[in-house]
């Protein structure tokens, strides 16, 4: 049986990134990962350029049970200090907005600058190598479909469940709970919302279109844009928002958020104008949009001749769309997992289990989830760097 001082169990970011940062500090370490190759959520996000970290990435960009967990990872390992060691790798990068910062190139990058790393540490990488169990503590044996191993330590970054097809699982949430462990309740987060037919059959016309909004859901609102799809809503703004949304609870939409349409309706209603509603909303949000918004007869009419109260509900469904989605589009598409391993089950200084000595979570599979934007890769280096200082 071979032995190791670590394995870390998922070859995502979270866990390539550990890997290596333990191998460097000396530590004999392996990689299992249970499909053919390594970083495949890596590859895909971001359109292929890996958005793999943001400037302004803190503490406020997360959410989780216990809204203060996250704070000394991503205290100690901020994204300036991923940003140098993408420089050092040579890596060309640019900000697209907000602060998320992508390769100027493949996605790709990121994960050879891993596999690197990985190599400078010595670590072992086993791909195509599934792990039946994960067993005693200190030393722990994994049982794999390429044998066993032992090890002092084990670090489960197998990620949420959140696309399906690039192999997630459930992995990491069953080791918790074997153990012991709480996991709380999962489920998908950035995901698009869906609407029933009757909303979806009134926005048909308008499937493709795009707006600049801001979306509340709960506490949380987010300004950016929106997306009308054929099954609901979707956009930066609404995924953002699905993450603090509620079954059952409603959502609500301003398509107006700085407020110049508003403005632009008032004044030209008080300087005795004859432009016509319809035509300012059409040139504010799309001629596309105000023909389906608004189909009745009286937005034709001239603003000086419509009484003030119609003003005010057009107004009101501009700033206050409220729509009650059923559900969301599932893990299928979600960009990660709300939930997972109970922040309380573990340190947050190190990441390891309070109750196991020698086993650490880190990256998805625990219940700390960032906003879009780069800000859960953020987290992977994050909480993988703390536990490679103790593993």
């Amino acid at each position: 049986m071979s032995r190791y001082d670590v394995i870390v169990i998922g070859g995502g970011a979270a866990g390539l990134f550990c890997a290596a940062l333990a191998g460097q500090r000396g530590r004999s370490v392996l990689v299992l990962e249970h499909t053919s190759k390594v970083g495949r959520k890596i590859l895909m996000s971001g359109g292929g350029r890996c958005n793999f970290t943001n400037m302004y990435s803190g503490p406020e960009h997360f959410l989780g049970a216990n809204p203060h967990f996250h704070k000394s990872a991503l205290s100690r390992y901020t994204p300036w200090d991923f940003i140098a060691l993408v420089e050092s790798h040579g890596i060309a990068y640019h900000e697209k907005k907000l602060g998320q910062l992508f390769c100027d190139g493949k996605a790709r990058a990121i994960v050879d600058l891993l596999l690197a790393e990985c190599r400078t540490g010595g670590v072992d990488v086993m791909t195509a190598t599934s792990v039946a169990s994960a067993m005693g503590e200190g030393p722990f044996r994994v049982q794999t479909s390429r044998g066993a191993f032992e090890a002092e330590s084990v670090v489960v970054a197998t990620g949420g469940l959140s696309i399906p097809r690039m192999g997630a699982t459930d992995f990491g949430h069953c080791v918790a709970r074997e153990y012991g462990l709480t996991v709380r309740p999962t489920r998908p987060a950035l995901v698009p919302l869906v609407l029933d037919p009757s909303d979806r059959e009134c926005l048909r016309e308008l499937a493709g279109t795009a707006m600049d909004a801001s979306v509340q859901a709960g506490v949380a609102s987010f300004r950016e844009n929106i997306l009308i799809t054929h099954r609901g809503l979707s956009g930066p703004a609404v995924l953002q928002a699905s993450s603090y949304w509620e079954s059952g609870a409603p959502v609500v939409v301003n398509l107006d958020p700085d407020g110049s349409l508003q403005e632009a309706l008032r004044a030209a209603r008080s300087n005795g104008g004859r432009v016509r509603p319809r035509t300012l909303v059409g040139d504010y949000l799309t001629r596309r949009v105000a023909q389906t918004w608004y189909p009745d007869a009286w937005v034709d009419t001239p603003l000086a001749e419509v009484p003030g109260n119609r003003v005010d509900s057009l107004v009101e469904s501009l700033t206050r769309w409220t729509v009650h989605p059923v559900g969301t589009e599932g893990y299928a598409v979600a960009e990660v997992t709300l939930g997972g391993v109970d922040t309380d089950e573990l340190s947050s200084r190190t990441m390891a289990s309070r109750r196991v000595p020698g086993l650490f979570f880190i990256g998805e599979v625990v219940d700390v989830t960032g906003h879009l934007g780069g800000h859960n890769f953020q987290w992977a280096w994050a909480s993988a760097h703390a536990a490679a200082q103790y593993v």
